[in-house]
């Protein structure tokens, strides 16, 4: 009856040792899964870190404007500069007058006019030249009156026109200036935000695959060490974590029958149990007897397939 009671014992045990194993083995890989998105969730931020753009100054091609205004002073002159006197008239006027004077003096010459007649015809002729070049000479000097004030209107309507057209290109030049580093400036900002975004992005990513790495460390400690404990309730255990990258301080004690190296040693992860412990190594028995991922991406050793007792010697 004892004998019964001990196997149903080993084999309940072995069944949770067994279990327990593979939920283990599931939560080392979600470990490792989740420790590898951190990973590379990590290095995406380092990389947009790195290649961030660099801060520019977008009014850096800002230049004046200044050449584009000119100096309009050269092409202005007095219009009335040149204005004279209207000399023609009087000449016009003197030339008649001794025309007519002479003529005056050859008729009474052939008419025997007395000296008396012939002045006042001639001086009658005089006032007639004289009113004639005066109405020339107030013409003249009208029309010069009016070309000169033309040649002014002329002139201040080119130089408006010239300074229009300047105006017009200095303020397009400040137009285009400031939206281009309004560009820049919109242009900068937009690649902020959206490395930013990216940044942030694979933070969370990073944030949350450590959380799940976390856990699920947790969960395969949990699991791992629930094998143990249903392990260490027998006197020999059927299973155990064998592992050589599990252990340390190892040391041969012996030889079984069959000849398999006997060693006492420490688990590094104190998970799998404090002290000393005998034990053989997963690598050095035959290929039945070893549990693969018995502990996560540790092997086991089924102990009921080897001659060798696992059990803690100190």
């Amino acid at each position: 009856m004892a004998v019964a009671t001990a196997v149903i014992a080993g084999v309940g045990i072995a069944a949770v040792a067994v279990g327990g194993a593979v939920q283990a083995g599931q939560e080392h890989k979600a470990m490792r899964g989740a420790n590898a998105e951190k990973n590379r969730a990590a290095a995406k931020v380092a990389s947009l870190q790195n290649s961030r753009q660099t801060i520019t100054n977008p009014y850096a091609g800002v230049t004046s404007l200044a050449d584009l205004a000119s100096d309009l002073s050269g092409k202005m002159s007095n219009p009335y500069a040149s204005l004279g006197v209207a000399t023609q008239a009087a000449e016009i006027q003197m030339e008649q007058s001794d025309i007519a004077l002479a003529n005056s003096l050859d008729a009474m010459m052939a008419t025997g006019a007395s000296a008396g007649g012939a002045t006042a015809l001639a001086q009658a002729a005089l006032r007639s030249k004289k009113g004639v070049a005066a109405n020339i000479e107030q013409q003249e000097a009208q029309n010069e009156k009016l070309k000169a004030q033309g040649e002014q209107n002329l002139q201040q309507r080119q130089t408006a026109e010239q300074q229009r057209l300047q105006q017009i290109a200095i303020s397009e030049g400040s137009r285009e200036q400031q939206a281009q580093a309004a560009g820049n400036i919109f242009t900068f900002n937009a690649q902020e935000d959206r490395t930013n975004a990216d940044i942030s992005y694979n933070i969370a990513k990073e944030t949350g695959a450590a959380q799940r790495n976390a856990q699920a460390r947790s969960n395969r400690n949990a699991a791992t060490a629930g094998i143990f404990t249903g392990i260490g309730n027998i006197a020999s255990g059927a299973m155990g974590a064998s592992d050589r990258r599990m252990k340390k301080n190892i040391k041969l004690i012996g030889k079984s029958k069959s000849g398999l190296n006997v060693y006492a040693f420490e688990y590094i992860d104190k998970i799998f149990g404090e002290g000393v412990w005998q034990g053989v190594m997963s690598d050095e028995v035959s290929r039945e007897a070893v549990v693969k991922n018995f502990a996560g991406e540790f092997d086991g050793v089924d102990y009921s397939k080897v001659d060798v007792e696992f059990k803690k010697i100190n």
